[in-house]
């Protein structure tokens, strides 16, 4: 029941990650500016998921913390129907996203304190798979409120109730954890295996027996860099993508409304992801999942090229659907797999690391993929360097595991 409220605040946020840079463009703002106000947002994020990371584990209170992240959205999603200047909402975005992570590191750590180390992919897996169906449905509405021509203003407010059902559930049923300690359980469950692995290693060899296992402990800086350079690739594909998308519509003579349609089918992609997640949940597939889900990222990013060489315009919308449910069906099990590694990896008292991280890559891809659409090689060139970064991120994946 604690999840309902994540719910409406995804189908709040759903709604509005379509809307928002088709907006922009309404109101007279261009694809840098859309750059501009989501890099920004993601640069303040920064700070903000290492902050309230910080905080909420200091504490040991966490309910606090996404009641303020659901009630200062609702408060700031509301302000957004006053205005219809491009830089004002630049400045609203940027502030929203501060408080907006206010629950992000809260709810990670809720799921990992909840449930033991072996439910812990699961758990990520359900969690993310039924807030993906919000956001689904979120996409949904945008699409209805699209097709009937709400204004822009009903649209935003439907987003700001959206986010005040989240607070007012939270509420009633988000508690914090009596006992916090599974995540040290597991850091000396580590040690205590790593210790193990080297005196089994030594008893071997002073027995004179020959053994091909080696002694390694993770690259904790290989993850790192790995997870900002998905995140970089994925902000650079995904920030234009929207006006991408709607391009390739308009020149099947397909209606705006399309868009929204085709990213709720990006959204099913990954609610099918997360299920086999869970399904499949261990720290072995986790692990060797990931390579492959970042290779395969990748080479969905450089298929795109393909839509310059089709001549149907239809074939063309055909083909960028079916890549973007592939693609959320990747980023679905590239999450689950990231996010429980992640809470193994972070010690307690840098909760938001993960999130930092993913705000690092996530930034610098909202200015570089809006500007290089921008440019003479226009979105051919986002999906080259998308692609190559993708690519970059599955070597490093391999030095880290």
């Amino acid at each position: 029941m604690w999840r309902l409220g994540f719910f409406f605040h995804e189908m709040g946020f759903g709604m509005l990650s379509i809307f928002l840079p088709l907006y922009v463009i309404a109101i007279g703002g261009s694809l840098v500016e859309i750059g501009i106000m989501s890099g920004a947002a993601l640069f303040l994020a920064i700070p903000a998921s290492f902050f309230w990371g910080h905080v909420c584990d200091k504490t040991r209170r966490y309910k606090r913390y996404v009641l303020l992240s659901f009630l200062s959205s609702t408060l700031i999603l509301y302000l957004f129907t006053f205005t219809t200047s491009v830089l004002m909402l630049i400045l609203l975005y940027a502030i929203l996203s501060f408080f907006h992570m206010a629950h992000e590191p809260p709810k990670n750590v809720l799921i990992a304190e909840m449930y033991s180390r072996q439910d812990w992919e699961r758990s990520f897996a359900f969690y993310e798979g039924f807030t993906e169906v919000g956001w689904l449905i979120g996409l949904i509405l945008g699409f209805l409120t699209s097709l009937f021509g709400f204004r822009p203003d009903v649209t935003l407010l439907l987003c700001a109730v959206l986010n005040l059902v989240a607070f007012s559930l939270s509420f009633v049923f988000v508690a914090d954890p009596l006992l916090v300690f599974e995540r040290s359980l597991v850091n000396i469950e580590r040690s205590t295996d790593f210790v193990h692995r080297g005196v089994f290693i030594a008893s071997r060899i002073l027995d004179g027996s020959q053994i091909n296992e080696r002694l390694k402990r993770e690259n904790i800086a290989a993850f790192c860099v790995a997870l900002i350079l998905f995140s970089l690739a994925t902000s650079v594909l995904f920030t234009p993508m929207p006006i991408f998308v709607s391009g390739v519509a308009a020149s099947a003579s397909l209606s705006s409304s399309i868009v929204f349609a085709i990213f709720v089918l990006n959204s099913t992609g990954a609610v099918a992801g997360y299920a086999l997640a869970g399904s499949r949940s261990n720290q072995l597939t986790g692990k060797t999942g990931l390579h492959r889900t970042v290779a395969f990222r990748g080479l969905l990013s450089l298929t795109l090229l393909l839509v310059a060489y089709i001549v149907n315009p239809l074939y063309s919308v055909a083909l960028v659907t079916t890549v973007l449910i592939l693609m959320g069906f990747a980023y679905a099990l590239f999450l689950v797999y990231m996010l429980s590694l992640s809470m193994e990896l972070i010690p307690s008292g840098k909760a938001g690391l993960f999130n930092v991280l993913i705000g690092i890559g996530g930034a610098c891809g909202s200015f570089i993929g809006p500007f290089i659409a921008a440019q003479a090689i226009g979105f051919a060139g986002v999906f080259i360097v998308a692609g190559i970064i993708f690519f970059v991120a599955y070597l490093t994946l391999k030095i880290f595991a």
